[in-house]
């Protein structure tokens, strides 16, 4: 658990513990509760109505993990990305202080790591932080934004702790973005911007995500100077849509690239599930396009045929 990691924008995952509650749409496929509740059985996951859940804290070699990639990373001269809390919140409140103050002592032992704490819970970086001793300086504070509402709500939240806390960086998971967002707000505020699509987990069954969601954000990127790193596009891919002389849609066919396609602007946007269309927002800022599961294998990562990678550099 965290050697080596497939999530493409860090270089090792570091679980003090495994567990947590569901607080927002971006839980309802959480990878984290299908691997450790529903198939390992390790914790149960919380959820309105189901309580809070269990927390489980992590052997003592997992502890270790760290220590050993920061003598690694000395000898090689780098700074290696470890996440915090894949399998958890660093920032939750259902979790001992004793435990945070033990991983935040981790974190300052190993200073040529640079550990991202994604949390979906941003408003409790302040009172958590100050609670384990102060964020060590090796730290990037970052927060999940899966649409307009949780932007509005998450990043003022993130902005106001990164003005309190200083960490090395600030950062935003748009993954699984579920909806359009405008970040234009706060973009000046944040270091880096990571984006992706929903990927099927267990029981739930992946959401398309609108290429045009992504191109909006790295154009955004792109003009204020935040670096962009597009994770993956999911499930789905964007297909060409075509029109019956009846003004039927008629059979769909994958489109090279995420290029859009072109339909009627009075018709729906739609995706491809089980033999039939399905109702997609429309999205007022490109053309129509729908869209087909075909895994995530299959639809890769790239954006308009381009693999956008990006890290922001951290100081020695």
């Amino acid at each position: 658990m965290g050697e080596i990691t497939a999530i493409s924008w860090c270089d090792h995952t570091w679980n003090p513990w495994i567990g947590c509650t569901k607080v927002s749409p971006a839980c309802d496929g959480c990878y984290a509760e299908a691997l450790m509740d529903k198939r390992y059985g390790r914790v149960q996951w919380g959820a309105p109505g189901r309580g809070t859940g269990t927390r489980v804290r992590t052997s003592a070699s997992l502890w270790n993990d760290p220590l050993r990639w920061n003598r690694t990373a000395e000898a090689a001269g780098t700074r290696p990305f470890v996440f915090c809390a894949s399998l958890a919140d660093i920032f939750d409140n259902a979790v001992s202080t004793d435990w945070r103050r033990d991983a935040f002592d981790v974190m300052r032992r190993t200073p040529r790591l640079v550990y991202l704490l994604l949390s979906k819970r941003p408003q409790n970086m302040v009172k958590l932080g100050e609670e384990a001793g102060g964020l060590p300086p090796n730290c990037a504070l970052g927060t999940t934004v899966e649409d307009q509402e949780r932007a509005n709500r998450n990043v003022p939240a993130l902005v106001a702790a990164a003005e309190i806390l200083k960490p090395a960086l600030t950062f935003l998971s748009c993954e699984p973005l579920l909806g359009p967002v405008n970040l234009y707000p706060w973009i000046g505020d944040l270091d880096w911007v990571i984006t992706g699509g929903e990927t099927d987990q267990g029981g739930h069954q992946a959401r398309p995500s609108h290429p045009q969601w992504f191109r909006d954000i790295r154009d955004l990127c792109a003009t204020a100077g935040c670096y962009f790193h597009h994770k993956q596009n999911g499930e789905w891919s964007p297909v060409e849509i075509v029109e019956e002389e009846d003004g039927r849609l008629g059979p769909a066919y994958p489109m090279a690239g995420f290029s859009a396609a072109s339909a009627h602007r009075d018709q729906e946007c739609r995706f491809w599930q089980e033999g039939e269309w399905v109702h997609w927002p429309f999205v007022e800022s490109a053309p129509a396009v729908g869209a087909r599961k075909i895994g995530k294998a299959a639809s890769g990562r790239l954006l308009d045929g381009a693999l956008h990678d990006a890290r922001p550099g951290v100081p020695r």
